[in-house]
């Protein structure tokens, strides 16, 4: 019984740990989508300019 209880426990930590760390790849990823398009309106930028 006790072994139950320690693994219900642990099983729940390495839950909740996890939940932000896989949130942050979808900030990481939104964060370089970001900086893509703001490179392409740079570089739409310099050909109008040339």
């Amino acid at each position: 019984m006790k072994k139950t209880v320690v693994k219900a426990i642990l099983t729940v930590a390495l839950l909740a740990s996890a939940v932000p760390a896989l949130s942050a790849c979808n900030t990481f990823s939104g964060v370089g989508e970001d900086i893509q398009r703001g490179g392409a309106a740079i570089e739409r930028e310099a050909e109008r300019r040339n």
